[in-house]
């Protein structure tokens, strides 16, 4: 959601907090502000890019010169508008309290009635300002105590989820930060701290990090760092290595980090199965659920909890176990299923699968599940992160940092992960080590096959300027290709803003059918599998209603392009490996369209990438 960014060390603050905030400007660019202390503390913050707050922030340095702690933020609204008032950091009345706020308060209503009545003036419609009001209610009550006692005293009236900061020139010093469902980190250096709400701005820095759990609360100084739970108790953290560089987070030549992150499927398909498929020895070696296969394999039921793209990469792990392993699968999203009472215990299996491994739903749905006594594993892409934690066990995709808010590679890696779970979860049980290496086998060609893929980016640049000024666009895919359908349909509304729906081909004649006319484009999944002929007729039933047909379909298909207006060719593979392929077009398609159409891919309005309030 929002990117929070610190510093407490030697170095000049304001540059630092400044190219902290840009790698981070994926979490939110509604606004930004960043605050600095030595001695007295200073604002600047408005609305819009960092890069315009970065032109005015050379009168606040002359204001503060030579400041070596500060904190920053950029927004992405939930609470007001996007407006230079509602930008992060607040300050009390007195100017001598900042904070910054990641996530939502739940009773905020409450509290800023309570602070108004006690003579509290608001100047922002957020409810991150109530925060700053709290802690300095409590300490105008109690002079004598510490910013670390007051925070966590203002935080116990507190219901919701938060990442904070909060510095002040009363302690000028040190930064309290505290974490309940908002992910914050620290960085350690040498004599310097930074503190970020995800790695990125930290790994130009330090490779040594810790990561915050719910419900912790520190204190960093030049000197160190100490970290308690809200109630007071001392905790024991372990220093974490990142994997990842700082050149896996620069666009490395692209435009767009999306393209960028299109374009380096074909490394990241290797890196997701490098060390777990076995080829020479037929097998998979699955590490992180090795221990808990046995009972992974006696589950009565599969429920797949995600949200977004995820949600997308789950239903085809739901056709893949179900293919492979014939354990019964459901799949949720995870924002409905805390909610609706589900019917899971000590027999069933909840695979919970996030990007960032910090999405508010999946984390209810994971605590939901894990409190009806369900064995829950996780599928993430941060090392460290709170689905990490807190599953029983799990894989990481090793996808490496996505920046780009529109997931792409995420997808990919996410369906490898759910397609060697399928084959691990039947082996021994419904298909023959025979079956598994031929399997295995179609699995490692895919890189190769992805990449050329790759190599018609130009001609599906060709396709989206013939379609970029469409109003509407249905996809339609069958079996393993209909999860696909939904995912292409969200790629073009993200980032393009052009309505778009997905439906399996059969469903089309049950609705969508009446939208079809001259102006319509018509996207078919198309590839020879069982569902082949049929989508054939599909496709004609658009025709006879004047539908512009863009059809994905495997190489040497002459019939397709009878019936198609376009046809993207990709190679060969079989049914239940397609979505790794027909996928790509589909991401290459949106993003052409949204850059022709002169949209911000990276930063598509009123998104962010990784959603961590309900």
């Amino acid at each position: 959601m929002c990117g929070i960014v610190g510093y407490i060390g030697w170095q000049d603050a304001a540059p630092l907090l400044l190219k902290g905030l840009k790698r981070l400007e994926y979490r939110g660019y509604d606004s930004a502000g960043i605050a600095l202390l030595n001695g007295t503390l200073s604002v600047m913050k408005q609305k819009g890019s960092v890069g315009g707050l970065e032109k005015d922030t050379h009168t606040l340095r002359q204001e503060i010169p030579g400041a070596t702690l500060g904190i920053g933020h950029t927004r992405w609204a939930t609470h007001g508008e996007p407006s230079d008032r509602n930008a992060h950091p607040h300050l009390n009345a007195a100017g001598d309290i900042a904070v910054i706020h990641n996530g939502i308060v739940e009773n905020f209503s409450a509290l800023k009635q309570e602070l108004v009545s006690q003579g509290y003036v608001f100047v922002s419609e957020t409810d991150s300002e109530v925060l700053v009001h709290l802690i300095d209610r409590i300490w105008k009550s109690e002079p004598s105590l510490d910013l670390e006692t007051v925070t966590r005293s203002a935080l116990r009236h507190v219901e919701g989820a938060y990442g904070l900061c909060v510095i002040s020139s009363r302690e000028p010093d040190k930064i309290v930060v505290a974490r309940k469902g908002s992910p914050l980190v620290i960085g350690i250096g040498i004599g310097e701290f930074f503190i970020a709400s995800d790695a990125a701005p930290i790994v130009e820095h330090t490779n040594k990090v810790v990561y915050l759990s719910d419900g912790e609360l520190a204190v960093v100084t030049r000197e160190g760092y100490s970290i308690k739970t809200i109630e007071n108790v001392e905790q024991e953290k372990i220093v974490t290595e990142l994997d990842f560089s700082l050149e896996k987070i620069e666009k490395g030549g692209f435009e767009h980090f999306m393209l960028k992150e299109i374009f380096e499927q074909p490394a990241v398909m290797h890196d997701v199965m490098r060390g777990r498929v076995r080829l020479e020895e037929g097998r998979l070696c699955l590490g992180g659920i090795e221990d808990y296969l046995d009972r992974l394999k006696q589950a009565k039921r599969i429920v797949i909890c995600a949200c977004g793209t995820s949600w997308h990469a789950g239903l085809i792990g739901e056709y893949l176990i179900e293919e492979f392993a014939r354990i019964p699968v459901e799949v949720d999203y995870a924002s409905e299923f805390r909610y609706r009472n589900p019917i899971v215990g000590v027999d069933d299996v909840v695979i919970v699968i996030s990007q960032s491994g910090e999405t508010a739903d999946t984390l209810a749905a994971l605590r939901t599940a894990k409190e009806k006594g369900a064995l829950v594993m996780g599928i993430c892409n941060v090392v460290g992160s709170t689905i990490a934690r807190e599953t029983l066990c799990g894989m990481y995709t090793h996808a490496g940092p996505e920046v780009g808010v529109a997931s792409t590679k995420a997808f990919t890696a996410q369906v490898i992960m759910l397609y060697m779970l399928a084959l691990a979860l039947s082996k021994g049980r419904t298909i023959s080590n025979e079956e598994i290496v031929l399997n295995l086998k179609e699995l490692v060609s895919i890189p190769e096959k992805a990449a050329r893929i790759l190599e018609l980016d130009s001609q599906i640049k060709s396709i989206a300027e013939r379609f970029k000024d469409a109003k509407n666009v249905l996809y339609l895919g069958r079996g393993f290709n209909f999860p696909v359908a939904l995912e292409g349909a969200l790629k073009l509304k993200e980032i393009s803003y052009i309505h778009a729906e997905g439906y399996p081909a059969a469903e089309m004649k049950h609705g969508p059918i009446a939208l079809i006319d001259e102006d319509m484009p018509v996207i078919f999944i198309a590839t020879r599998d069982n569902t082949y002929t049929k989508i054939l007729s599909n496709i004609e039933e658009v025709r006879s209603r004047k539908g512009r047909v863009i059809a994905i379909a495997n190489e040497g298909d002459q019939e397709i392009s009878r019936l198609a207006e376009h046809v993207i060719y990709i190679p060969q593979a079989s049914g239940p490996i397609t979505p790794l392929l027909t996928v790509i077009p589909l991401q290459l398609l949106a993003y052409h369209i949204a850059t022709l159409r002169g949209c911000n891919v990276d930063r598509p309005r009123n998104l962010a990438k990784s959603v961590t309030v309900e």
